[in-house]
């Protein structure tokens, strides 16, 4: 698949489209608590997703049964919410889902704690979060797509954390994985030039021990081997001719 370059028209639609994708998130963060079951937070998100206009994109993509991924503590992504999954004071939770709007995609993630959570959970939190804004610094056009990725990776190889590689960024449009790929990690090459028009998910995925990740039995939920907690930010942006455009913020 070619890397698709959005006209203006288009970029509105996904503007638009991760508009209301930011209030599912706000929703879905103040539900957050402990009690909760993870099931409830899909329903949450389903049903505001839904009120907006807005069709879920995880839902039944490729199987996938929730229109919300939840991911606790260990658990790096795709996480299948259930009823019998209770949230608990301390947890650290992983909120991945998007929406189709106007047949345009749009896909966002974040990591929140439950409650009262340690220092080093918040510490984790927040350097992924920030390590999404470093990579972002490089989105311009003109600069190569690798670039984004270095700075992720020069931004968390001093907190000792772990960057997971088996898991990455995409293009986004009217599919929710388009090409190119965009790697957290740094890469020997720079890959292709960005340019106008391009919409990508950048979405550091970080663990606070070892990176190794593996697939538990459900054959979704993505989680650290040695057990340590991981977080996940991502944001749908727009390459424009000077700093790159947040279409998942309001």
């Amino acid at each position: 698949m070619a890397i698709s370059i959005k006209t203006d028209k288009e970029i509105d639609l996904m503007r638009q489209s991760g508009h209301l994708l930011a209030k599912v998130h706000e929703e879905l963060h103040a539900a957050l608590r402990p009690g909760i079951s993870t099931l409830e937070l899909d329903e949450i998100g389903e049903r505001t997703i839904r009120a907006l206009g807005g069709i879920p994109n995880c839902k039944d993509y490729e199987g996938f049964p929730a229109s919300v991924c939840i991911s606790v503590n260990n658990e790096v992504v795709h996480g299948i919410p259930s009823s019998e999954r209770i949230l608990q004071e301390g947890d650290i939770v992983s909120l991945d889902t998007g929406l189709i709007y106007k047949g345009f995609h749009s896909d966002a993630a974040r990591t929140w704690g439950v409650g009262k959570i340690s220092d080093e959970a918040q510490k984790l939190i927040d350097v992924t979060r920030e390590s999404f804004f470093e990579g972002i610094k490089k989105a311009k056009a003109g600069n190569r797509l690798y670039d984004i990725s270095a700075a992720i990776d020069k931004f968390i190889r001093p907190y000792g954390y772990g960057i997971v590689r088996e898991l990455t960024g995409h293009g986004i449009g009217t599919s929710l994985h388009e090409d190119p790929i965009v790697p957290n990690f740094r890469k020997l090459t720079r890959g292709p030039k960005l340019q106008k028009g391009m919409t990508i998910c950048v979405e550091p995925m970080i663990t606070m021990g070892d990176r190794k990740v593996g697939w538990l039995e459900d054959d979704w939920t993505v989680a650290t081997l040695d057990g340590s907690l991981a977080a996940h930010y991502e944001n749908t942006i727009a390459i424009t001719d000077g700093e790159p455009e947040i279409l998942t913020i309001l």
